[in-house]
């Protein structure tokens, strides 16, 4: 029978990649554990809770299907392989994501389970530094539930925008982007961040007219700026359409089509399509997570404010993932804070998370992927740099599977031949990052990498390319 006690050592609100990643650590330290989903309860009765997936992770289940529909459709025939009459179920497509997403919660229900984690579903309330109040029946009164630690972990959740209002019909969040009965024809997607050019190539992999439209004057401006530049053109020569510097003022919808009024330098235009997508990025979700009485700092951005630490300017309340500024959103942070924080508590020395070696990555195709700084971000902070490049075109496998575009840019300090930065743009450049990553953990020089053994032939070689051209210079 499922009950709730009165106390516990840590309760952890949300049901992410952090939450799990912090509330498995703290089993592992000993500590009784309390994770609730900050969901609406959905029964009379106590009930077992729901995990929540990052974006990212569905992002990168559907572009995986697309890339191989697209692949049987046009690749197929560079391989002698005859392959006619394809077609695409979208339902399939969809819960093909759905059965996989299912068989990883019930990993997880089992290591919840083995680790004597009491997980449910409930929405909660900061009332106090050590107590929540939780909603877990539709037809009993809350509880008030103490704990000597709180873990706030709650993520984040796509920004709405008053000029596309989201009706679920013909305007969708990026939540709910692939929530459709079949292939638009013409698709809008407002948004050329992140979050938007990963649907706009699954779409575009599926055969549909992909338009997107972002205020931003330059594509990708975060990212290393030789890497967007060589994307852009990629992506063009793919089929999307990016408009950028673009406004939109309103939407309409007539006669089952999006009517998108947007303006830009050249003045005001009208577009209609079949279906519009809200990709304008995401928020903390962090609203009514705390009752006024609790005096818990939240910005005007629902940022939570913490320290180096990731406390709060409460005692023993934690604040984890997308719920703060330190560093970028993504879900690879909130795990390393959720595991780190857990160690606190615990009373355990560790390293404080380096978010200068947090991997970011576009799921793409191709993808990218990068680690540390770019080059226009130390280019304006003075000083010397140098740079290798190495094309991934140049690779004998990447030839044999037909992934000839993109490149591995690596930047360092001419003086101590650290390794600044490295900016990968190509096929699996989520898995090549990760010898980046590794590298500037330990902070390796180039000299490292161009010495180190790469197998033959690999697209990993490209990082010995590069750091070979440096030191060549």
């Amino acid at each position: 029978m499922l009950k709730i006690r009165a106390h516990y050592d840590v309760i952890i609100v949300g049901s992410g990649p952090s939450a799990i990643s912090s509330a498995l650590k703290c089993a592992e330290h000993g500590m009784k554990v309390l994770c609730v989903d900050n969901f609406p309860p959905s029964s009379n009765k106590l009930s077992r809770g729901k995990f929540s997936h990052a974006p990212s992770e569905e992002i990168a289940t559907l572009l995986h299907s697309a890339k191989l529909y697209s692949e049987l459709k046009i690749n197929s025939r560079f391989h002698g392989i005859v392959a006619e009459n394809i077609s695409l179920n979208l339902s399939q497509f969809v819960e093909r994501k759905n059965s996989i997403f299912t068989q990883i919660e019930k990993e997880i229900y089992k290591s919840f389970n083995t680790a004597e984690i009491d997980f449910f579903n409930a929405s909660a309330k900061l009332i106090a530094s050590n107590a929540v109040m939780l909603s877990y029946s539709t037809a009993e009164p809350s509880k008030l539930v103490n704990a000597g630690n709180i873990i706030l972990a709650t993520e984040s959740i796509p920004i709405s925008i008053q000029c596309a209002p989201v009706d679920y019909q013909s305007i969708y969040d990026s939540s709910t982007a692939f929530n459709l009965t079949e292939i638009p024809q013409r698709i809008a997607i407002l948004g050329a961040g992140v979050i938007g050019l990963e649907i706009a190539c699954i779409w575009n992999h599926l055969g549909a007219e992909v338009i997107l439209l972002d205020a931003q004057e330059s594509f990708l401006s975060l990212v290393d700026h030789q890497i967007s530049r060589e994307a852009y053109k990629v992506f063009c020569a793919q089929g999307l359409e990016l408009r950028l510097g673009t406004r939109v003022v309103s939407t309409k919808i007539i006669n089952k089509k999006v009517h998108i009024e947007y303006q830009d330098s050249d003045g005001v235009h009208v577009i209609r399509v079949d279906k519009l997508i809200v990709a304008s990025g995401r928020k903390p979700y962090s609203e009514h997570l705390a009752s006024p009485e609790a005096n818990l700092l939240i910005d005007q951005n629902q940022f939570i404010f913490v320290n180096d630490n990731c406390r709060t300017n409460l005692p023993n309340v934690y604040a984890i993932g997308d719920l703060t500024m330190l560093g970028p959103m993504l879900p690879q942070k909130g795990i390393a804070e959720g595991i780190y924080v857990a160690d606190q508590i615990a009373g355990i020395q560790s390293s404080v998370v380096n978010y200068e070696t947090i991997p970011n990555v576009i799921y793409t195709d191709p993808e990218i992927a990068w680690v540390g700084q770019t080059e226009q971000s130390l280019k304006a902070k003075g000083g010397a740099i140098a740079i290798g490049t190495a094309h991934l075109g140049y690779s004998a496998i990447n030839k044999s599977s037909n992934y000839t575009q993109g490149l591995v840019k690596v930047i360092s300090c001419p003086k101590s031949d650290t390794i600044k930065g490295i900016h990968i743009f190509g096929n699996n450049a989520s898995d090549l990052v990760a010898e980046g990553v590794l590298a500037m953990e330990f902070s390796s020089t180039t000299e490292d990498l161009a010495k180190t053994s790469h197998s033959h032939p690999s697209p990993s070689e490209a990082f010995r390319y590069a750091c070979q051209y440096i030191n060549w210079k």
